[in-house]
């Protein structure tokens, strides 16, 4: 098959990003496998503009006026999931475009202990991986042992933890040329399988009870600044119920901006600005974002 029967121009990213909001991409490809991205990445006919990798878009805007680039969807064709050995146990192999729920449902079945915090975390792997996603304590690059990338010329690459700066919510590779995340190899302890089941169910029921699900949203917009929580903060600001145009700080949870219908990427980002700046004035904490915000405004 030719890679570029998977090319598409202007691509809204309002239904591929969790807000449902935003502008239009000038090109994306959805690759059909990992070899079919690298021929894609390869063939000198490809438009050469910035590039992006996209996965669930759980923590993504798009301006209004667009976003003059390529961006790779993968949560289609690297989907990959696989469980194999070492001389130290199971290694659990999952690609960029896994949810990351899945993985922890599949490591769990497979009698396995250590994914549960991931049923938590509305993303994808890749996207896990480049900002070292995390919740309830855990982060995921807590398990991984080794990752797979490709670079812009799409060569196949496979790094070590020791080759990143990993932080809370931020990871930076250590080696010059970048690289994309096309998939990790994690491992995770033997444990029960029935006990790992009923944790994640617990999870998901308690995501459910804290946070505004109901409508479409982000996740959390802010990282918990060192010592504090960026909901507590936003709270204790009164600015649950704040709003410009449809978007609206959760009156369920104060980390969450909701689109009640028909937001705006404008009204999105007004709406984390005023909260950054609100926070900041009254409590001296300045905010940062854990949702990215590229494109152009209108």
């Amino acid at each position: 098959m030719n890679p570029q029967s998977n090319l598409l121009e202007h691509i809204a990213m309002e239904r591929q990003t969790s807000w449902r909001a935003g502008g239009v991409v000038r090109f994306g490809y959805a690759p059909s496998s990992e070899k079919d991205l690298a021929l894609f990445l390869k063939s000198k006919s490809r438009p050469g503009l910035p590039l992006f990798f996209v996965g669930l878009g759980s923590n993504l805007l798009i301006r209004d006026g667009g976003l003059e680039a390529l961006v790779v969807f993968t949560h289609r064709g690297l989907s990959e999931m696989l469980v194999s050995g070492d001389n130290r146990g199971k290694l659990f192999y999952a690609s960029a475009g896994v949810a990351l729920p899945k993985l922890a449902r599949f490591s769990a079945n497979m009698g396995f202990e250590g994914a549960e915090f991931m049923a938590g975390i509305p993303g994808s792997v890749g996207g896990g991986l480049a900002m070292n996603a995390g919740c309830y304590g855990s982060e995921i690059w807590d398990c991984v042992e080794r990752v797979r990338t490709i670079t812009s010329d799409g060569e196949i690459k496979e790094r070590s933890p020791s080759e990143y700066t990993i932080q809370y919510r931020k990871v930076s590779q250590k080696y010059e040329q970048k690289e994309f995340f096309v998939g990790g190899w994690f491992r995770f302890n033997p444990g029960d399988k029935k006990k790992s089941r009923d944790k994640i169910r617990e999870l998901l029921k308690r995501r459910v009870k804290e946070q505004p699900l109901s409508k479409p949203n982000s996740g959390s917009v802010f990282r918990n600044p060192e010592g504090n929580f960026a909901a507590q903060l936003i709270e204790n600001s009164g600015l649950k119920g704040l709003h410009r145009g449809a978007a609206l700080v959760s009156d369920k949870h104060a980390n969450f901006i909701i689109n009640t219908g028909g937001a705006t990427a404008k009204n999105i980002e007004d709406l984390i600005l005023e909260v950054q700046e609100v926070v900041e004035l009254n409590s001296g904490v300045k905010l940062k974002r854990e949702v990215h915000i590229m494109g152009d405004h209108c």
